[in-house]
Parts: structure tokens; C-alpha cells; sequence
């Protein structure tokens, strides 16, 4: 029944995505090029609804089951009906963030969805006490942020978010979390089937329709999948969602260095860098998909990994993305803390031996 239903939820979204363009142009849900957007015409933005209607096909006929399955619901119900309120009239950040809030506090509340504590690898826990649904608001908000601010190239948002569940999807079934298997594969197969016509180059996006979704069910899914185990297990997440997470912190690091309002938009994110560089649209894409791949394989490695070597492997993984980010400029051109100690070094070992 599970591959029969992947196989529909796929088929599905191919048939209905054509559908839904039109629907766009014809109720307006379009996005006009300026000088922040890479494309260069009019493009439909409602291809997150086609995602979104196979997702709901998919849980109708397999049904997976868990108590926070109906809040869950509820959530994506809110957080779409925001994204596709911001698709037909752009709403403010404000109000984008008040949808947000509403669809994560259903789950919360709704769906006693929260971490309450997490086990050290040394012994003894962390109990987050009144800070259990803040941290788990703070965690849903954040992961669906991150995947809409990376949805600024053809393909990106889906692409990553496809690794990002198979990860999720595969690291839950070693553990036997059968209910973010299904979850997961559904949403997969209802977003593959879309990326045939959101690849570059684009004939639709998915707009915030899509992106929220996706942000919101990828971070629940995480926290079912996660929550209330050790503090090196905890981590898995925050790997697997590698790309969107350094994204985000980075350009927030990015503002409050420049002194810019943490909303302000740029053409500074990780795509944007990679683009002034001289990669193509098609080798950008591709390449973050690398990068993606690269974070999920590391967050199996180390699912699978003792203490030590697990804390080695995330030490390894942010040195590379601090690397990354000094070298491209994800920051700024002046950025460069780990660069200069090495370059230092260097200068010094060849005065040394001269």
C-alpha cells in the first residue's frame, strides 16, 4: 500500500502542477522580476498548492498514525493557507510570522509536540522547563524560515528539501519511527513530482505555498523523529538541514554587521554568492544539492557514530561550513577570521623556514 501511494502522490503532483499554472496566472499569483529575483518574466507561484493537495492524498489513503497526527493536519492547513495568502498579496513579515506562530502553537499545544529535555551523553539531562515551547516554537519558525529563504533559484527549495526528507526518512526507519517514514515519503514523492517542473528552468515555483509547507513539515518531522534523546542525537537535524540552517545564520550574521534590519532582503545568500562567482544557474543548483547530500550523509554517519567521534565529525562539519561561507563571501567581503589565522600561519611557516 505504501509504494502504491508514493507512486499516486508522484503521479498526482505531475498531473495537477499544469493545472495549478494556470490557476495562478488566472487569479494572479504571480511574481514579477526586480532586482533581487534571478528570473527575468512573470512566473507563476502556486506550485506549492500541487505539492500540498498530493501530500493530503497520500495521508487520506495510507492514514499513518500518531496522537499528534490531526494537529500536525491543522498546522499545514494554517501554514499554507498563510503562504498562499502571501502568494496572492504579499503579505508583510509580520503577518507571515503570525501564520507561522499559529501553525507551529497547534502542534504545541494541539499535538503535545515539544522537547522537554534531552539526555547528555556523559549522563544527567537537560530539563528546558518554561523554555520547552519556546525552544520548540523557536525550532518550527526557524527551519521554516530557513527553507523559504533559500527558495530563490529554480529547483533550490525543492531539491533541498527532497535530500532533507530522504535523510529524515531514512534515519527514522533505522530507528522504526514508522509514522515520519510514511510522513516523510509522502511529502517526497508529492515534491519530486513537482521538481519536474520547477527544475531550471523553471515553468512554475512554488511560492510560499510551497516553501512553508515544506519548512513546517520538515521541522515537525524532525522533532517527532528526535525529540528526547541524547544531546548528540538531537544534533541529527540540524546536520540534515545543514545548507538552509547556515543560510540563515549567516545572513543574520550578515545584518547585524552591516547594522541592517534582520527582515531587510539581500542578494547575499549562499545561491546569490555562488552566482557573482561565475556558476551558472543550473551548476549553483546542483552544487547546494551536493552540499545538501553532503549534510545528510554526515548526519547518518553520525547517527551511527560513538561520542567521540561524533563530536570530531560536527567539529569537522562547522569548520568546512565557516570555510565555505569565508570564501564565497556569505558574510562579507571583509569576513575572513579563519582565512587570516591561516593565511598568518602560512606567511609565518614560510618565514620560519627561509
Amino acid at each position: 500500500m505504501l509504494y502504491l501511494t508514493l507512486v499516486l502522490c508522484f503521479i498526482l503532483t505531475v498531473l495537477i502542477t499544469p493545472l495549478i499554472k494556470k490557476l495562478a496566472f488566472l487569479i494572479g499569483a504571480t511574481d514579477r522580476p526586480n532586482q533581487r529575483k534571478v528570473h527575468q518574466s512573470i512566473m507563476p507561484r502556486l506550485g506549492g498548492l500541487a505539492i500540498f493537495v498530493s501530500f493530503l492524498t497520500g495521508v487520506f489513503l495510507l492514514q499513518p498514525e500518531n496522537h499528534s497526527s490531526p494537529a500536525i493536519l491543522l498546522g499545514c492547513f494554517i501554514i499554507v493557507t498563510t503562504g498562499l495568502l502571501d502568494d496572492l498579496f504579499e503579505l508583510s513579515a509580520k503577518y507571515k510570522l503570525i501564520g507561522q506562530l499559529l501553525a507551529a502553537l497547534s502542534v504545541v499545544f494541539l499535538g503535545d509536540l515539544e522537547v522537554v529535555f534531552i539526555n547528555l551523553p556523559f549522563g544527567g539531562q537537560v530539563q528546558f522547563g518554561l523554555l520547552s515551547i519556546p525552544f520548540t516554537l523557536f525550532w518550527i519558525v526557524g527551519i521554516t524560515n530557513a527553507i523559504n529563504l533559500i527558495d530563490g533559484l529554480d529547483g533550490l527549495a525543492a531539491g533541498v528539501s527532497s535530500i532533507a526528507l530522504i535523510t529524515i526518512s531514512g534515519i527514522a526507519l533505522i530507528q522504526g519511527n514508522l509514522y515520519v517514514v510514511a510522513v516523510g515519503l509522502i511529502v517526497l514523492t508529492s515534491t519530486l513530482g513537482f521538481l519536474i517542473y520547477n527544475f531550471h528552468p523553471a515553468k512554475i515555483f512554488m511560492g510560499d505555498t510551497g516553501a512553508l509547507f515544506l519548512g513546517y513539515i520538515i521541522s515537525v518531522l524532525s522533532l517527532l523523529g528526535f525529540k528526547n534523546i541524547t544531546f548528540i542525537s538531537f544534533v541529527i537535524p540540524v546536520i540534515i538541514l545543514g545548507v538552509p540552517i547556515s543560510d540563515t545564520v549567516f545572513a543574520i550574521l550578515r545584518r547585524v554587521i552591516q547594522k541592517k534590519p534582520l527582515s531587510a532582503p539581500d542578494k547575499s545568500h549562499l545561491h546569490h554568492c555562488l552566482l557573482r562567482i561565475g556558476y551558472s544557474h543550473r551548476q549553483t543548483v546542483l552544487l547546494i544539492y551536493a552540499m545538501a547530500a553532503f549534510f545528510g550523509l554526515v548526519a547518518v554517519i553520525y547517527s551511527q557514530a560513538k561520542v567521540g567521534g561524533a563530536i570530531f565529525l560536527i567539529a569537522i562539519v562547522i569548520f568546512f561550513i565557516e570555510i565555505l561561507a569565508e570564501r564565497i563571501g556569505l558574510v562579507g567581503k571583509n569576513y575572513r577570521p579563519v582565512l587570516n589565522i591561516v593565511e598568518t600561519l602560512r606567511t609565518s611557516f614560510a618565514k620560519g623556514r627561509s
